[in-house]
């Protein structure tokens, strides 16, 4: 079995190419995370580049234990950062050797691939993350049957129209890979489709 750890660098790295060659407005496009542009994004997903365990408790405490508040603070504060240092930070070594507490690698691949397609979606771009990571996730998301994200799929068959596989029974949703991460994650597409919350 593969690493998954293995697929968070090329993951963000793929991410950080992207951006790099992208024009300057990008970083202020919309992205799948509502009320945040590509900046919020990658200053999100990049947190733990930037924040020591200690720093992180800190910020949690001024959030009143609440992650959502966190998220929104840092997203915003650091979303201001120079896009030269946002990028150091998606192909910083630290970043792809982390985990979150208690996710493992699994925890680690998914926030990689969801956050990046936050962006790649949104911005109508191929994946960046490798083919087997957007499966490997799509496959724990459908296992979790929408719970990661408080969706209910009762009466649901998940198509993916890339490739031959197909999740569950009832009303037909189809679409790449990458967007069926993206709806498993409580996204609403650029095209208007979501899946219902439980």
């Amino acid at each position: 079995m593969t690493d998954l750890q293995s697929w968070v660098r090329p993951t963000c790295e793929g991410l950080a190419d992207l951006l790099a060659a992208a024009p300057a407005e990008t970083w202020d496009a919309p992205s799948l995370c509502e009320k945040w542009q590509v900046r919020h994004v990658v200053a999100h997903v990049t947190m733990p580049a930037r924040l020591t365990p200690e720093q992180f408790g800190a910020e949690m405490a001024a959030a009143a234990g609440d992650f959502a508040v966190l998220s929104d603070t840092v997203a915003e504060r650091d979303g201001a950062l120079p896009p030269a240092a946002l990028l150091a930070a998606l192909r910083s070594p630290v970043l792809h050797a982390w985990q979150p507490p208690g996710g493992g690698a699994a925890g680690a691949l998914s926030h990689a691939v969801i956050h990046s397609l936050d962006v790649t979606v949104a911005l109508d771009r191929p994946a960046v993350a490798p083919d087997e990571a957007v499966f490997a996730v799509l496959d724990q998301m459908v296992a979790a049957d929408g719970r990661w994200f408080g969706l209910d799929l009762t009466g649901i068959r998940l198509e993916a129209a890339d490739v031959d596989r197909s999740w569950g029974n009832g009303t037909v949703v189809r679409a790449d890979s990458d967007s069926l991460v993206a709806l498993l994650a409580g996204r609403t597409l650029p095209d208007g489709r979501a899946l219902p919350r439980g």
